[in-house]
């Protein structure tokens, strides 16, 4: 768990956390962005987001890290990486969420709950190889301390389950060992 700390001490500077976040290779594109807002336009959650993709751009052009990292938008990334193929300016901005989310764990600063539903769809996914719901809700709504958030939610789940739309026991992929070298592999390289 992330060790809570006093606000001032959680930026060292805007340099700092510019060198941090964009010494990978998007930094250069992120600087090339021509703010055309083809990134937003294309995101099918950005309804929901608090700032657009454009915006976190341009924030983080212009040293607002603080509320990027505060912003629910990264934890919304579908990772359709439909915002990185439709880029005049070819930004990774799905890789560029990722990094995002590190960054804002590791400082102890997001939006409630965001984290633990992160948390909740990797360990599905690193058992099972995919997405188990029942279980990935169940996880997420008893790590919040909210029972009744699951059952409200029980209805849906019905339906959905009696339309065929939702299983109750997970289904595991063939070669699973595989993937599991693979997530050792990359959380070894910290891109996880």
């Amino acid at each position: 768990m992330v060790q809570k700390v006093r606000e001032a001490d959680l930026f060292e500077s805007s340099v700092g956390l510019v060198e941090r976040v964009l010494d990978s290779s998007i930094a250069e594109k992120i600087k090339s962005c021509i703010q055309c807002g083809t990134c937003s336009a294309s995101c099918p959650t950005a309804y929901a987001m608090d700032y657009t993709p454009r915006w976190i751009i341009a924030a983080l052009r212009a040293g607002q890290w603080e509320r990027v990292l505060r912003s629910n938008t990264p934890w919304l990334c579908a990772s359709c990486y439909y915002c990185t193929v439709r880029c005049p300016s070819g930004i990774e901005f799905t890789d560029l969420m990722y990094a995002l989310k590190r960054l804002a764990i590791e400082r102890g600063i997001y939006p409630k709950g965001s984290p633990v539903l992160y948390q909740a769809f990797t360990g599905t996914v690193d058992r099972y190889g995919r997405s188990a719901e029942v279980e990935l809700m169940a996880r997420y709504y008893l790590r919040t301390l909210n029972p009744w958030g699951l059952i409200k939610m029980a209805p849906m789940g019905l339906r959905m389950l009696l339309k065929g739309r939702l299983s109750l026991l997970p289904h595991r992929i063939e070669g699973r060992r595989e993937l599991a070298k693979m997530f050792d592999y990359m959380r070894e390289r910290g891109e996880k």
